[in-house]
């Protein structure tokens, strides 16, 4: 038997989005580095309330508990942001859609 074709035009919606994985990541990798710089600011003397001192490393530890996660907010509403801004350039194009079905039969 003979291959069948089917062949049409039909329009489509071509627009760019952004791609959120990636805006969501540097928005971790911010998180991070917002971490270490709160933990490099920090004093690291001793309470007088609490005479407790925590060391750099837990201060870090704590401080990525609250960046990371807004790091990642920030990093998806900016990827929503320019996703709806980029709605505005959709262009519509004509496109030829084309499906071909073979009939295998190798007895």
């Amino acid at each position: 038997m003979a291959p069948t074709d089917s062949h049409e035009t039909v329009e489509a919606t071509v627009r760019r989005v952004p791609r959120f994985g990636v805006f969501m990541g540097l928005g971790i990798v911010l998180g991070i580095i917002a971490a270490g710089i709160v933990t490099m600011v920090g004093s690291y003397e001793e309470s007088a309330a609490l005479g407790v001192v925590y060391p750099p490393s837990q201060v870090f530890g704590f401080a990525l508990l609250w960046t990371v996660p807004i790091g990642l907010a920030l990093g998806g509403v900016a990827a929503l942001i320019l996703e709806r801004t980029a709605r505005r350039h959709d262009r519509v194009v004509r496109v030829d859609h084309e499906t071909v079905i073979t009939d295998d039969e190798t007895a």
